[in-house]
Protein backbone atom coordinates (compact mmCIF):
# COMPACT_ATOMS: atom_id res chain seq x y z
CA UNK A 1 0.00 0.00 0.00
CA UNK A 2 1.44 3.38 -1.02
CA UNK A 3 1.18 6.27 1.42
CA UNK A 4 0.19 9.81 0.51
CA UNK A 5 1.98 11.39 3.48
CA UNK A 6 5.23 10.68 5.25
CA UNK A 7 3.67 12.12 8.42
CA UNK A 8 -0.11 12.28 8.68
CA UNK A 9 -0.49 14.52 11.74
CA UNK A 10 1.95 17.33 12.51
CA UNK A 11 1.92 19.44 15.65
CA UNK A 12 4.18 22.46 15.11
CA UNK A 13 4.02 23.97 18.58
CA UNK A 14 4.06 26.08 20.38
CA UNK A 15 6.80 24.86 22.66
CA UNK A 16 5.69 24.73 26.33
CA UNK A 17 2.05 24.61 25.23
CA UNK A 18 0.89 21.04 25.97
CA UNK A 19 2.39 19.51 22.82
CA UNK A 20 3.85 16.62 24.87
CA UNK A 21 0.48 16.10 26.52
CA UNK A 22 -1.25 16.02 23.13
CA UNK A 23 1.24 13.52 21.75
CA UNK A 24 0.91 11.32 24.84
CA UNK A 25 -2.88 11.33 24.56
CA UNK A 26 -3.12 10.91 20.79
CA UNK A 27 -0.59 8.09 20.67
CA UNK A 28 -3.03 6.05 22.78
CA UNK A 29 -5.56 6.11 19.93
CA UNK A 30 -5.63 2.82 18.00
CA UNK A 31 -5.61 4.75 14.73
CA UNK A 32 -2.27 6.50 15.33
CA UNK A 33 1.40 5.52 15.36
CA UNK A 34 4.44 7.10 17.02
CA UNK A 35 7.82 6.44 15.41
CA UNK A 36 10.53 4.64 17.46
CA UNK A 37 12.72 6.61 19.83
CA UNK A 38 16.05 7.27 18.09
CA UNK A 39 17.60 9.78 20.48
CA UNK A 40 19.77 11.76 19.94
CA UNK A 41 18.82 11.73 16.25
CA UNK A 42 15.20 12.40 17.22
CA UNK A 43 13.82 13.78 20.47
CA UNK A 44 12.14 10.72 21.97
CA UNK A 45 9.35 9.24 19.84
CA UNK A 46 7.60 12.60 19.67
CA UNK A 47 9.83 14.98 17.71
CA UNK A 48 11.43 13.89 14.42
CA UNK A 49 13.16 17.25 13.91
CA UNK A 50 13.51 16.54 10.21
CA UNK A 51 13.76 20.08 8.85
CA UNK A 52 15.91 21.51 11.66
CA UNK A 53 18.21 18.60 12.64
CA UNK A 54 17.99 15.84 10.07
CA UNK A 55 17.40 17.31 6.63
CA UNK A 56 20.84 16.10 5.53
CA UNK A 57 19.60 12.52 5.94
CA UNK A 58 17.20 12.93 3.03
CA UNK A 59 13.50 12.46 2.35
CA UNK A 60 13.69 8.68 2.23
CA UNK A 61 15.08 8.66 5.77
CA UNK A 62 12.08 10.68 6.95
CA UNK A 63 9.64 8.45 5.08
CA UNK A 64 11.14 5.32 6.61
CA UNK A 65 11.19 6.86 10.10
CA UNK A 66 7.58 7.96 9.91
CA UNK A 67 6.07 4.92 8.19
CA UNK A 68 3.74 3.05 10.56
CA UNK A 69 3.97 -0.70 10.91
CA UNK A 70 0.44 -0.77 9.48
CA UNK A 71 -0.21 1.62 6.60
CA UNK A 72 -3.75 2.41 7.72
CA UNK A 73 -2.43 4.10 10.88
CA UNK A 74 -1.71 7.84 11.03
CA UNK A 75 1.89 8.73 11.85
CA UNK A 76 2.63 11.53 14.33
CA UNK A 77 5.43 14.13 14.17
CA UNK A 78 5.07 16.66 16.98
CA UNK A 79 8.11 18.95 16.65
CA UNK A 80 7.51 22.43 18.13
CA UNK A 81 10.49 23.93 16.29
CA UNK A 82 8.61 23.46 13.02
CA UNK A 83 6.47 26.49 13.90
CA UNK A 84 9.09 28.90 12.62
CA UNK A 85 10.28 26.96 9.58
CA UNK A 86 10.83 29.20 6.56
CA UNK A 87 8.57 29.19 3.52
CA UNK A 88 10.88 26.88 1.55
CA UNK A 89 10.88 24.25 4.29
CA UNK A 90 7.11 24.48 4.75
CA UNK A 91 6.67 23.97 0.99
CA UNK A 92 8.95 20.94 1.27
CA UNK A 93 6.81 19.68 4.15
CA UNK A 94 3.71 20.08 1.97
CA UNK A 95 5.35 18.08 -0.81
CA UNK A 96 6.15 15.24 1.59
CA UNK A 97 2.87 15.50 3.52
CA UNK A 98 0.31 16.90 1.06
CA UNK A 99 -2.77 15.77 2.98
CA UNK A 100 -1.43 16.02 6.53
CA UNK A 101 -3.37 17.68 9.31
CA UNK A 102 -1.38 20.41 11.07
CA UNK A 103 -2.07 21.55 14.64
CA UNK A 104 -0.75 24.69 16.34
CA UNK A 105 -1.41 25.29 20.05
CA UNK A 106 -0.98 28.92 21.10
CA UNK A 107 -0.25 29.94 24.67
CA UNK A 108 -0.24 33.43 26.14
CA UNK A 109 3.13 34.71 24.83
CA UNK A 110 4.30 35.94 28.24
CA UNK A 111 3.35 32.71 29.99
CA UNK A 112 4.96 30.65 27.24
CA UNK A 113 8.20 32.65 27.45
CA UNK A 114 8.31 32.25 31.23
CA UNK A 115 7.73 28.52 30.93
CA UNK A 116 10.61 28.31 28.44
CA UNK A 117 12.82 30.23 30.88
CA UNK A 118 11.89 27.80 33.62
CA UNK A 119 12.73 24.84 31.39
CA UNK A 120 16.17 26.25 30.54
CA UNK A 121 16.72 27.19 34.19
CA UNK A 122 15.90 23.63 35.21
CA UNK A 123 18.54 22.33 32.80
CA UNK A 124 21.12 24.93 33.86
CA UNK A 125 20.56 24.28 37.57
CA UNK A 126 20.61 20.49 37.13
CA UNK A 127 16.99 20.11 38.17
CA UNK A 128 17.01 22.38 41.19
CA UNK A 129 13.86 22.31 43.31
CA UNK A 130 11.45 25.21 42.86
CA UNK A 131 12.33 26.68 46.26
CA UNK A 132 16.08 26.55 45.57
CA UNK A 133 16.26 28.65 42.42
CA UNK A 134 15.03 32.07 41.30
CA UNK A 135 15.08 33.59 37.83
CA UNK A 136 16.66 37.03 37.97
CA UNK A 137 17.36 39.61 35.29
CA UNK A 138 20.95 39.73 34.05
CA UNK A 139 23.33 38.33 31.47
CA UNK A 140 22.53 34.70 32.29
CA UNK A 141 18.81 35.43 31.94
CA UNK A 142 19.29 37.14 28.57
CA UNK A 143 21.44 34.26 27.37
CA UNK A 144 18.65 31.84 28.26
CA UNK A 145 16.18 34.00 26.32
CA UNK A 146 18.36 33.60 23.24
CA UNK A 147 18.89 29.88 23.82
CA UNK A 148 15.15 29.39 24.28
CA UNK A 149 14.48 31.34 21.07
CA UNK A 150 11.60 33.11 22.76
CA UNK A 151 11.05 35.48 19.85
CA UNK A 152 10.91 32.76 17.20
CA UNK A 153 8.68 30.46 19.25
CA UNK A 154 6.42 33.39 20.13
CA UNK A 155 6.01 34.84 16.62
CA UNK A 156 2.57 33.30 16.33
CA UNK A 157 0.96 35.53 13.72
CA UNK A 158 3.82 35.29 11.22
CA UNK A 159 4.12 31.55 11.80
CA UNK A 160 0.40 31.06 11.16
CA UNK A 161 0.53 33.05 7.92
CA UNK A 162 3.44 31.02 6.53
CA UNK A 163 1.88 27.66 7.42
CA UNK A 164 -1.61 28.58 6.17
CA UNK A 165 -0.24 29.31 2.71
CA UNK A 166 0.40 25.57 2.40
CA UNK A 167 -2.14 24.21 4.90
CA UNK A 168 -5.24 26.44 4.86
CA UNK A 169 -7.03 24.14 7.31
CA UNK A 170 -4.33 24.59 9.98
CA UNK A 171 -6.02 23.94 13.35
CA UNK A 172 -5.19 26.68 15.86
CA UNK A 173 -6.03 26.00 19.51
CA UNK A 174 -5.80 28.03 22.71
CA UNK A 175 -3.67 26.44 25.43
CA UNK A 176 -6.01 27.85 28.07
CA UNK A 177 -8.97 26.01 26.57
CA UNK A 178 -7.03 22.74 26.52
CA UNK A 179 -5.90 23.21 30.11
CA UNK A 180 -9.46 23.95 31.23
CA UNK A 181 -11.02 20.89 29.54
CA UNK A 182 -8.33 18.54 28.19
CA UNK A 183 -10.66 15.78 27.03
CA UNK A 184 -12.91 18.16 25.09
CA UNK A 185 -9.86 19.70 23.44
CA UNK A 186 -8.49 16.29 22.58
CA UNK A 187 -11.79 15.27 20.98
CA UNK A 188 -11.64 18.43 18.84
CA UNK A 189 -8.20 17.43 17.58
CA UNK A 190 -9.25 13.83 16.95
CA UNK A 191 -12.27 14.95 14.95
CA UNK A 192 -10.13 17.35 12.90
CA UNK A 193 -7.76 14.48 12.09
CA UNK A 194 -10.54 12.10 11.10
CA UNK A 195 -10.07 9.93 14.17
CA UNK A 196 -13.16 8.78 16.01
CA UNK A 197 -13.65 8.57 19.75
CA UNK A 198 -17.26 7.77 20.63
CA UNK A 199 -17.33 4.65 18.44
CA UNK A 200 -14.12 3.22 19.94
CA UNK A 201 -14.25 0.19 22.24
CA UNK A 202 -14.68 1.10 25.89
CA UNK A 203 -11.13 0.03 26.77
CA UNK A 204 -9.67 2.40 24.15
CA UNK A 205 -11.85 5.29 25.33
CA UNK A 206 -10.78 4.71 28.92
CA UNK A 207 -7.09 4.59 27.99
CA UNK A 208 -7.31 7.83 26.01
CA UNK A 209 -9.36 9.53 28.74
CA UNK A 210 -6.82 8.49 31.35
CA UNK A 211 -3.96 9.94 29.34
CA UNK A 212 -5.88 13.15 28.68
CA UNK A 213 -6.09 13.73 32.44
CA UNK A 214 -2.32 13.56 32.96
CA UNK A 215 0.13 16.44 33.24
CA UNK A 216 3.19 15.85 31.04
CA UNK A 217 6.57 17.60 31.22
CA UNK A 218 5.86 20.00 34.09
CA UNK A 219 8.82 22.16 35.11
CA UNK A 220 9.43 23.56 38.61
CA UNK A 221 7.58 26.83 39.19
CA UNK A 222 10.73 28.89 39.75
CA UNK A 223 10.06 32.37 41.07
CA UNK A 224 11.00 35.26 38.79
CA UNK A 225 11.96 38.78 39.79
CA UNK A 226 10.03 41.82 38.57
CA UNK A 227 12.72 43.05 36.17
CA UNK A 228 12.93 39.70 34.40
CA UNK A 229 9.16 39.32 34.12
CA UNK A 230 8.76 42.87 32.84
CA UNK A 231 11.43 42.19 30.22
CA UNK A 232 9.50 39.15 29.00
CA UNK A 233 6.29 41.18 29.03
CA UNK A 234 7.89 43.88 26.89
CA UNK A 235 9.31 41.27 24.53
CA UNK A 236 5.94 39.57 24.00
CA UNK A 237 3.11 42.06 24.49
CA UNK A 238 2.98 43.25 20.87
CA UNK A 239 2.75 39.68 19.58
CA UNK A 240 -0.02 38.96 22.07
CA UNK A 241 -2.01 41.93 20.79
CA UNK A 242 -1.39 41.03 17.15
CA UNK A 243 -2.29 37.36 17.65
CA UNK A 244 -5.49 38.19 19.51
CA UNK A 245 -6.52 40.56 16.72
CA UNK A 246 -5.76 38.11 13.91
CA UNK A 247 -7.04 34.87 15.47
CA UNK A 248 -9.82 36.03 17.78
CA UNK A 249 -8.23 34.09 20.65
CA UNK A 250 -8.02 35.70 24.07
CA UNK A 251 -5.21 35.06 26.54
CA UNK A 252 -5.48 35.58 30.31
CA UNK A 253 -2.51 33.65 31.72
CA UNK A 254 0.02 36.46 31.30
CA UNK A 255 -2.16 39.05 33.01
CA UNK A 256 -2.35 36.77 36.03
CA UNK A 257 1.45 36.59 36.18
CA UNK A 258 1.73 40.38 36.13
CA UNK A 259 -0.95 40.74 38.79
CA UNK A 260 1.13 38.44 40.97
CA UNK A 261 3.81 41.13 41.17
CA UNK A 262 1.42 43.60 42.77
Amino acid sequence: MSRVNAADILCIGAQRSMTSWLHHAMSAHPGTWAFPNFEPVTSTSKEAHYWDWNLKRGDDWYRVLMRPLKDELQGLDFTPDYAFLNTEHIAHCKALNPEAKVIYILRDPLARALSAQRMHSMWASQNAAAEDYKITYGDAFLKKCAQARIWEHGAYSANIRRWRRQYPDLLVLNFEDLAADPLAGLKTVLQHCGLGFEALPTADQERITSRAARVIWQTPAYAIDADALHFLHGATWNERRRTEEETGLRFAEGAGLLEGLA
